[in-house]
């Protein structure tokens, strides 16, 4: 299981490089997302998720989950999810000021 975790995280890391050095707006905010998942997968893996095991601490629990890696995987969520729609504007904004989606904002045939 923790090859084919480790296996997802390297190719949303590598499709979301790739399409952030594209030359066009919206690919390298796609790419910018694949990054951002990845990273949140990669934090959520790394807290070592116990099924079925409780968040609080008791006496007749076994072992417990640590809440920390979740709490921080959904703050990271809203704020990508915020910073993308804010990207996504700004794109758009951009196009229609200038005429083309392209990063440098040069048109090249």
């Amino acid at each position: 299981m923790e090859a084919i975790i480790s296996l997802i995280i390297g190719v949303l890391t590598a499709c979301g490089v790739y399409l952030s050095l594209r030359g066009r707006t919206f690919p390298v905010v796609l790419g910018l997302t694949l990054l951002s998942y990845a990273a949140n997968l990669f934090l959520l893996v790394m807290g070592r998720l116990t099924i079925g095991a409780p968040p609080i601490i008791t006496e007749t629990a076994d072992g417990y989950a640590d809440p920390i890696p979740q709490a921080l995987v959904l703050t990271a969520i809203v704020i990508s999810f915020a910073m993308t729609a804010f990207v996504i504007v700004l794109a758009l904004k951009t196009f229609k000021e200038m005429g083309n989606d392209h990063v440098d904002g040069i048109h090249k045939p």
